[in-house]
């Protein structure tokens, strides 16, 4: 039976406001597949559909604007994927919920090259920074929103905006019955479906489907913020970056060994607390600890990770014998890199009033001075956003998928794309390359040519 849907016509320059001004066409086709979301895991499983058969309609359904946001990631500018990163254990481990189960082959089918060669065989020039983020050479995720609503007109993708896909279930013949609600009027559609991609982030309305669906879920809870902290000579120091810290967390209810919840990279000091790659990739790893802490606990920074204590405690009884004569307040071991504003908030956390010269500090200061640096205690009272990338911890368990195909062990012709199942990643730039890899996956010729 044909499936009647409503089709957008989208302009390869269309911008993100103008989409919800086009006019609808009627079209027909004998299949159809909805893909709930229109991030970047909806919009690229859509595109990949089509270019494997042709001849499926495919129909995307975004409560929102769609690629929102693939818009604010990277400052704005998109991290596409990591082009320091091909080795498949190593991209499994920036999945605090999925590595052990993403090790081995998975990344075979798409991979951080595979992602890179997709962009630039459509026209997106990418570069590698030093760290190995990946990031169109135009710094504007423009480029990448635009790439991908275009090559979705090319092929035929519908999309419908300020839409939700309300409830679903299984009919006769094993058709999805879907029905669709607009945000802002009274509006209902049902819609049958042969195929159901549920790629709606981390939003409630994806785990309703799944549970609708015969899934279970796993609470979210959030993942990827800063830490507020409790120490109000951290405002002198806003702005002060670190580029290799090691973190502990402390959390009061977690008494069993809990590696995950050490971590080390930079970190950035905010006015309100900690941030950085360090403090965020300890947050995705303790999601669900600090949760149930109620973001509480302390943190133990080692800010001269690659020093022991008493070689440091050595280190500074060598300058306080050198440089006796100087203040302690403008004087400090070269060798540590630290900055002139956070020795000095060292030295006042000490007690060090300025004009202490070096000659007056006892050895007692001193091993207290080496104890701040390699164990220096912060108290956490709360989380802090990171941006407006905010992502979740929770949702479809990975258990209940075939991660070969991104289908439902539960429910046949229902495939998975990205956040809406139980994982999260270290940094936004994998979390667009899972999104990819689990799309290109959902359609593969196995499962698409019977379309």
């Amino acid at each position: 039976m044909a499936i009647t849907t409503i089709s957008f016509s989208i302009p390869p320059n269309a911008s993100l406001l103008q989409l919800s001004f086009l006019k609808p066409q009627k079209s027909s086709k004998e299949e159809l597949l909805v893909v709930v979301g229109g991030g970047a895991a909806g919009m690229y499983g859509a595109i990949r559909a089509k270019t494997l058969a042709p001849n499926l309609d495919v129909l995307v359904i975004e409560k929102g604007m769609p690629l929102s946001k693939v818009k604010i990631s990277g400052g704005g500018r998109c991290n596409v994927t990591n082009g320091h990163c091909s080795d498949n254990k190593i991209l499994a481990e920036q999945y605090p919920r999925g590595h052990r189960e993403f090790r081995g082959s998975f990344f075979d089918m798409h991979g951080p090259a595979d992602t890179m060669s997709w962009f630039t065989d459509h026209g997106v020039a990418l570069k590698i920074e030093e760290d190995g983020r990946v990031f169109p050479t135009s710094n504007s995720s423009s480029s990448v929103i635009d790439c991908l609503l275009s090559e979705a007109k090319h092929r035929g993708v519908s999309l419908q905006t300020k839409k939700v896909v309300s409830s679903a279930s299984v009919g006769a013949g094993g058709k999805f019955l879907l029905k669709l609600e607009k945000r802002t009027v009274s509006f209902v559609e049902n819609v049958k479906a042969d195929y159901l991609l549920i790629a709606s982030g981390s939003s409630q309305q994806g785990h309703c489907l799944a549970a609708q669906l015969g899934h279970s879920i796993v609470d979210p809870v959030p993942s990827l913020f800063t830490f507020k902290i409790a120490d109000s000579g951290l405002a002198e120091l806003s702005g002060v970056t670190f580029p290799k810290v090691e973190v502990k967390l402390k959390l009061e209810n977690i008494l069993r060994n809990t590696p995950h919840l050490t971590q080390v990279g930079p970190m950035l000091v905010t006015h309100w607390g900690l941030s950085g790659p360090v403090i965020l990739r300890l947050s995705a790893w303790g999601a669900r600890d600090l949760f149930s802490s109620g973001y509480k606990g302390t943190l133990m920074v080692d800010f001269v990770p690659d020093l022991h204590l008493e070689d440091m405690k050595s280190i500074l009884n060598q300058h306080k014998h050198k440089y006796a004569k100087q203040k302690a307040l403008n004087s400090w071991p070269l060798g540590f890199s630290l900055t002139k504003r956070f020795w000095k908030y060292i030295v006042d956390r000490e007690g060090l009033i300025g004009d202490t010269l070096w000659a007056s500090i006892s050895n007692n200061s001193i091993v207290s001075i080496a104890h701040l640096l390699k164990h220096c205690a912060f108290e956490v009272t709360g989380k802090g956003q990171y941006k407006d990338e905010f992502v979740t911890a929770g949702g479809v368990p990975l258990s209940e998928i075939s991660l070969n195909t991104m289908e439902s062990k539960k429910c046949a012709r229902l495939f998975f794309a990205g956040e809406v199942m139980f994982l999260t990643l270290r940094l936004f730039r994998f979390l667009f390359l899972f999104c990819e890899r689990d799309s290109s996956n959902f359609c593969t010729e196995a499962h698409l040519s019977r379309s």
